[in-house]
C-alpha cells in the first residue's frame, strides 16, 4: 500500500495530537498520527480551538483516519479535498452492497484486497454483511463536515450519489437497532445499585455516576464523563410532595448545568434538576473522594487511588456493563444509553408527561422521545393482548 506524501513526520503528528489528549483516545495517537496527514492534524486541532464538542471531535478524527485509510486502500492515493463525486460514489458502492448479489459475483461490494487492509489495521471487522446505512451516512455526514471547515464546497448532494445511496439503504436490509438493546428502567437500575452496595471508593463513585445519569434524565455517557463540580448548583430543599408544597418533609435540590451537549451549545444555558436520593448519592461521592473542582466522576487505580484525571465515555460505558454482569444480567442487552432510554420509558410507564419528560431529558426531538412512550404503552395496553 503507498503511504501518502506529508510533510512531516509520524513522530512530528504524534507530538501535534499530543494537544489533544485530553479527547482523542492516548492509545491510538499513533495510529491516527501513521493514517492523518498534517492538514487533517490541523484542521482537528483547529475544530478543537473552536470549541466543538470533545464527542464529535473523537467521532471526526475516527472517520477521517477511516476515510484516509480506505482511500489509501481503495485508490492507492491520500483522500482529495474536495472528494470528486466519483470517489464518493466508489465509497458508497464499497459500504453499501447487496448480499444476495454478492454470493454471485464476488466483485460487488468492497474489494477482498481492500477490506482485508482495513481489516490488517483494525479499521474493519470481519463479516459477510455490508456496513449500517447509519454508519456509512454518518461517515459521509463527517466528510462533508470536514470538506466545509477547510473552505471548500463538495458533491455530497450531489443527485448522483442520493441516486446511489437509496438502492443501497433498500438492499441492506437492515432493520434499525436501538443503541442499547434493552432499557434501564428502575427496576433493572435497582438491582445493578445492589451490585455496588459495597463500601469501598469504587462502589461508591459507581453508585453516584448511575444514579446521577438516570435521574438526571438519562444523560448521555458522554455528558457524565464530562461533568464537573462547577457544572453542580446547590439549590433549596424542595417539598417531598408536590402536591403538598407546605408539607413538613423537604428534600435536598441540585441543578445540574449542561453546558454543550449533542443536542445543545454551551450558551443555551440548559439545566436539569436532582432531588432527592440521587442528590445524596452524588454528595456522598464527592466528600468521601475530596473532591472541590474539576472532573467528578474519576479514574480508581487497582489499589484504591483516586485519579485525577476525568473517565472517559467508554470507561462509564464499561462500568455500566461490569455492574450488569456483577447483577447476573447479560451485558450485551445493556449500554450506557440504555440509562436515557429506560428513563423515558419509565417516565412513561409512571404517566409522567412526555413534555415534563423531556425537560429533563433534554429530547430536542418529540418523535425520538415519544417512540419510548408509544413502545410502553402498546406493551401494556390491550391490542397486543387478544388471545392471551
Amino acid at each position: 500500500m503507498t503511504k501518502p506524501s506529508q510533510a512531516g513526520s509520524v513522530d512530528q503528528r504524534v507530538e501535534q495530537l499530543d494537544a489533544l489528549d485530553a479527547i482523542l483516545p492516548f492509545d491510538r495517537r499513533t495510529q491516527l498520527a501513521e493514517l492523518l496527514t498534517d492538514e487533517d492534524v490541523a484542521t482537528l486541532k483547529h475544530l478543537a480551538m473552536e470549541g466543538i464538542g470533545d464527542n464529535s471531535l473523537r467521532a471526526l478524527a475516527s472517520d477521517l483516519s477511516y476515510l484516509e485509510a480506505w482511500s489509501l486502500a481503495a485508490t492507492r492515493a491520500p483522500l482529495p479535498w474536495p472528494a470528486p463525486e466519483a470517489l464518493l460514489m466508489k465509497f458508497v458502492a464499497h459500504h453499501l452492497w447487496d448480499p444476495a448479489k454478492r454470493e454471485v459475483d464476488a466483485s460487488h461490494g468492497m474489494p477482498a484486497k481492500v477490506s482485508a487492509v482495513l481489516v490488517a489495521q483494525g479499521l474493519l471487522r470481519v463479516g459477510k454483511k455490508p456496513h449500517a446505512p447509519s454508519t456509512v451516512r454518518r461517515k459521509l455526514s463527517s466528510w462533508s463536515t470536514l470538506t466545509k471547515w477547510r473552505g471548500m464546497q463538495g458533491h455530497f448532494n450531489a443527485p448522483g450519489l442520493k441516486s446511489a445511496v437509496k438502492p443501497a439503504v433498500r438492499a441492506t436490509d437492515r432493520t434499525r437497532q436501538r443503541k442499547s438493546q434493552k432499557a434501564i428502567t428502575s427496576d433493572v437500575l435497582a438491582a445493578v445499585l445492589k451490585a455496588c452496595a459495597g463500601d469501598s471508593l469504587v462502589d461508591c463513585r459507581d453508585r453516584a455516576l448511575l444514579v446521577t445519569a438516570f435521574a438526571s434524565g438519562g444523560r448521555r455517557r458522554s455528558e457524565v464523563a464530562a461533568l464537573r463540580v462547577e457544572h453542580l448548583v446547590e439549590e433549596a430543599p424542595v417539598p417531598a410532595d408536590p402536591n403538598d408544597p407546605e408539607g413538613p418533609e423537604k428534600l435536598p435540590c441540585l441543578m445540574i448545568r449542561l453546558g454543550r451537549t449533542k443536542t445543545g451549545n454551551a450558551d443555551g444555558g440548559a439545566g436539569v434538576y436532582l432531588i432527592g436520593r440521587p442528590v445524596t448519592a452524588l454528595q456522598d461521592w464527592i466528600a468521601r473522594a475530596g473532591i472541590s473542582e474539576g472532573p467528578v466522576f474519576r479514574a480508581i487505580d487497582r489499589w484504591g487511588h483516586l485519579q485525577r484525571r476525568a473517565l472517559t465515555p467508554q470507561a462509564v460505558n464499561l462500568i455500566l456493563k461490569r455492574r450488569i454482569a456483577e447483577a447476573g444480567l447479560d451485558p450485551a442487552e445493556f449500554s450506557a444509553h440504555g440509562l436515557r432510554s429506560g428513563y423515558l420509558t419509565e417516565a412513561a410507564r409512571r404517566g409522567i408527561p412526555l413534555l415534563d419528560a423531556m425537560q429533563q431529558s433534554q429530547h430536542r426531538s418529540v418523535n425520538q422521545a415519544s417512540s419510548y412512550y408509544n413502545d410502553a404503552e402498546r406493551k401494556l395496553g390491550k391490542a397486543a393482548r387478544l388471545l392471551i
